[in-house]
């Protein structure tokens, strides 16, 4: 199974490819999205669908798994990432792929085994399940551990 993680912001959105063979993990791409903040809003969440569009034409997953938002002090940083998410979302269920969704917590328990991990020992944790693995920034990393987590958990996801 070919599973698109994606840690999706307004700025940046990671973005991680892995397949899942039984218990067997590799790494087969990351990267990250960028939107200019000078750029209208409107246009900023069509160019994250357009280049998110062209990752899953390019990889074609069988899942996606996504981060889920978490409320921030700023109500108006909360409303753009809201608004990300809701544009990868859309993005994944058009190309009829299973999304999963995911809290930080989660995913920091399921990949490092503490929930509150810090981004260091996540990291290190990408390096040993992923080997070889380069790290194209701190969002893909974060996007290739909510893949991970997707490939550990879907069994118990599918049952919902």
């Amino acid at each position: 199974m070919i599973i698109l993680g994606l840690d999706p912001g307004l700025g940046t959105t990671g973005w991680g490819v892995i397949s899942s063979e039984g218990n067997r993990l590799s790494h087969i791409a990351n990267g990250q999205i960028k939107t200019d903040p000078k750029m209208q809003l409107a246009s900023r969440l069509l160019k994250l669908d357009l280049e998110l569009t062209d990752i899953m034409l390019e990889y074609r997953p069988d899942a996606a798994a996504v981060e889920e938002v978490f409320v921030n002090s700023n109500p108006q940083s909360t409303l753009k990432l809201g608004q990300a998410r809701g544009v990868v979302l859309l993005g994944a269920s058009r190309s009829g792929l299973e999304v999963g969704e995911y809290a930080a917590r989660a995913v920091k328990k399921s990949v490092v085994g503490v929930g509150k991990a810090d981004k260091d020992q996540v990291q290190a944790m990408i390096k040993i399940l992923l080997p070889g693995v380069k790290l194209a920034g701190a969002d893909a990393a974060d996007a290739l551990a909510v893949a991970i987590t997707h490939a550990h958990l879907r069994g118990a996801h599918r049952g919902r």
